[in-house]
């Protein structure tokens, strides 16, 4: 899930950083990211930074390979979840993004989705 940055929110620092961003690509990028995984180590429920940028954290929504082969229904409060991981109100959203990749663990995966769905309370 990522979520818009909104100038007026930003400090001067960010602006400046933000600013360059769409200077360069012709638009905002992502204030944050949550990055809901299917991890093979990291303990179902455990958040982390994100190796690649500060603006992303990793929750692990599932762990190990007990469940591969099944279907897995998850939900998740999207709220709540980035309270926690980030500590603050979360800005509004902009947009979903949902794959499946090993790059870094050179492993091998295959993935089926359906019936995705966003909802409030």
């Amino acid at each position: 899930m990522n979520f818009l940055y909104d100038p007026e929110k930003a400090s001067p620092r960010e602006r400046t950083q933000y600013g360059t961003a769409r200077t360069l690509y012709g638009k905002y990028p992502p204030k944050a990211a949550i990055n809901y995984v299917w991890a093979n180590k990291l303990p179902k429920g455990k958040g982390i930074d994100n190796a690649y940028t500060s603006r992303a954290r990793m929750i692990a929504v599932e762990s190990g390979s007990e469940k591969a082969g099944k279907w897995v229904k998850e939900e998740r409060n999207i709220y709540k979840d980035y309270l926690t991981l980030f500590g603050e109100e979360p800005p509004k959203a902009m947009g979903v993004a949902i794959m499946t990749d090993t790059d870094d663990t050179k492993e091998r995966a295959v993935a089926h989705y359906a019936d995705i769905s966003l909802c409030r309370e």
